[in-house]
């Protein structure tokens, strides 16, 4: 038995997002002592730089807004989504412990979620799906209820938002902004909310960062710790349990005891290359990558030292994105949905349905490509009516793009199809013909080869003045063409878990004392995505139930 600790809790988690903030919180309603190490020098993980929301069937919100949703008809759809690439314990805890978990955090935390009405699931066809979506959102949080010092260590996403505050439910009607009644009433609406708040000194905040202030306001609340700048360098083992870690803190290691658990929940391995060359499809690229930049693998490797088994490896959570040179990428979501836009090859042809979600228009970008007709950049096409109607890279519609993007050649503008060809080194003949093709689809209001706008998804982020509210023809000068890389909001592989988030061995056994939850597991939605949320909602789920075992373990 170790001798001695510099440290001692109940429960070390390695991680600062939304499941190290769940484990931690479940840990202090629990009355267990919590730490929190992050390794970086900003708390919040890749959960500030995302929307926030999560997708956790059969919540309280749900049943509020009379969404008549049941567990029959969220387990008739993971099995439609998911399937069975992963056990089927898995979605029924997620299934019993999600609202659990939200309602609880709702009663007894700062965290709140708001439903956002119409933000489908993203196969809402199936059986099983909603189209009015199952998503929740976190309600917006002012700023200044956080410390200087709280304000200064949280990670930002950064967004082109001109200082305003946006919802998701906010944006899918802003994106509509020079098009509909809804979208001026909503730009009022969020133009208040600024004036609001500089009026009254209140700075507010939504969407992930959001969330993540919330938590860390309850964790203040609570009395738990966090440690920034401690990078996780071991997991200790005595006897065949994980006891405790060791950690690199202001430059010297330090050890620290879990006498109930380790939760690893440090995310995937985003921003390591050579993990990247080793488990993914070929190409790929850290620069793609939206993920926050701590997400280097340690717990992943860690984990595998100690035993555990792994799976998913091979997947992301898919994010089309498009990197501007010496910025961090852009996540592309509501651009792929709106009209006078297509999405073609280096042959210059469509592969896919644009609109589709993210994670699923990843995947068609693999499946795709060949050396001979490359998707990887793929070419992002749009007229100048489009560029002047929606809101495109976080620009307002008709708001020019930076200079220096054009200057320098990473966006090509011409005048003709022809010159847009030769722009971006396609073939004229088979760019024209395509986008020949696909402008008779848009005036007949059915895509024909993609079925874009045939899904309630598709349609969320679309022109709802149009017949087919994501299609319109291509056909006002000047054009645009904009890269767009296979990127990721993290991947999607880790250490396998069972319905406890307790980490197993190749032979199914747990590894006692090591839990794991969010990117560092491997993900309970398998290969898929079923709704806006279903990161972070599992995230949070599974934290919740890895600090309830240790509880009752005592």
């Amino acid at each position: 038995m170790k001798d001695s600790w510099d440290h001692t809790y109940d429960v070390v988690i390695a991680g600062s997002g939304a499941a190290g903030f769940a484990a931690a919180l479940t840990a202090r309603l629990r009355g267990l002592r919590a730490l929190i190490i992050e390794k970086t020098d900003r708390y919040g993980g890749s959960t500030t730089l995302s929307g926030g929301a999560i997708w956790v069937p059969t919540n309280f919100h749900l049943d509020a807004a009379g969404l008549g949703d049941t567990r029959e008809k969220a387990r008739a759809y993971l099995d439609a989504t998911v399937g069975d690439r992963v056990p089927d314990a898995l979605k029924d805890a997620y299934l019993t412990n999600g609202p659990r978990m939200v309602r609880e955090f709702h009663d007894r935390t700062a965290v709140r979620f708001v439903y956002t009405p119409g933000y489908s699931d993203y196969f809402p066809e199936r059986l099983g799906g909603y189209p009015q979506g199952r998503s929740v959102e976190p309600a917006v949080f002012d700023f200044t209820n956080l410390t200087a010092e709280q304000r200064r260590t949280m990670r930002r996403a950064g967004l082109p938002t001109y200082g305003l505050t946006i919802t998701s439910y906010d944006f899918r009607y802003l994106n509509m902004v020079a098009r509909t009644w809804a979208g001026r009433r909503t730009s009022v609406k969020v133009g208040l909310r600024a004036a609001k708040a500089l009026a009254t000194g209140a700075k507010p905040l939504s969407l992930g960062e959001a969330l993540i202030a919330r938590m860390r306001h309850s964790l203040a609340s609570l009395g738990g710790d966090l440690w920034l700048s401690t990078a996780l360098t071991g997991l200790i083992e005595e006897n065949g349990r994980i006891t405790g870690v060791r950690a690199l803190r202001n430059g010297r290691e330090v050890t620290i005891q879990a006498t109930g658990g380790v939760i690893l929940a440090s995310g995937g391995f985003s921003h390591n290359q050579q993990l990247r060359e080793k488990h993914l499809p070929a190409p790929t690229s850290t620069a793609w990558s939206s993920a926050s930049e701590g997400q280097t693998g340690d717990a992943l490797q860690l984990g595998i030292e100690a035993g555990a088994a792994t799976d998913l490896l091979d997947k992301v959570w898919g994010a089309p994105s498009v990197c501007p040179p010496g910025e961090r990428p852009f996540f592309l979501v509501a651009d792929r949905g709106i009209p006078g836009m297509v999405i073609v090859n280096q042959a210059g042809e469509r592969y896919a349905n644009e609109a589709a979600p993210y994670h699923q228009f990843v995947d068609a970008m693999y499946a795709a490509h060949t050396p001979e007709a490359s998707t990887v950049p793929s070419w992002l096409i749009l007229d100048a009516r489009a560029k002047s109607r929606y809101l495109f890279m976080g620009l307002f519609p008709g708001q020019p793009f930076p200079r220096k993007w054009l200057a320098d050649g990473f966006i090509k503008k011409a005048d003709s199809v022809a010159d847009l060809a030769r722009a971006t080194g396609t073939p004229a003949d088979r760019l024209a013909a395509t986008l020949d093709r696909f402008n008779a689809f848009a005036r007949a209001g059915r895509d024909e080869d993609h079925h874009r706008g045939d899904s309630v998804y598709d349609r969320y982020y679309g022109d709802p003045t149009l017949p087919n509210p994501n299609l319109a023809p291509l056909t006002k000068p000047p054009y645009y063409a904009i890269p767009v890389h296979p990127g990721d909001i993290g991947t999607k592989g880790g250490l396998v878990t069972d319905a406890d988030a307790r980490v197993l061995r190749e032979d199914g056994t747990p590894i006692d004392g090591l839990y794991a939850s969010g990117n560092a597991s491997a993900a309970p939605m398998g290969e898929t995505y079923p709704g806006p949320g279903a990161t972070i909602g599992p995230a949070m789920t599974f934290s919740w139930a890895a600090v309830n075992r240790v509880a009752a373990l005592g």
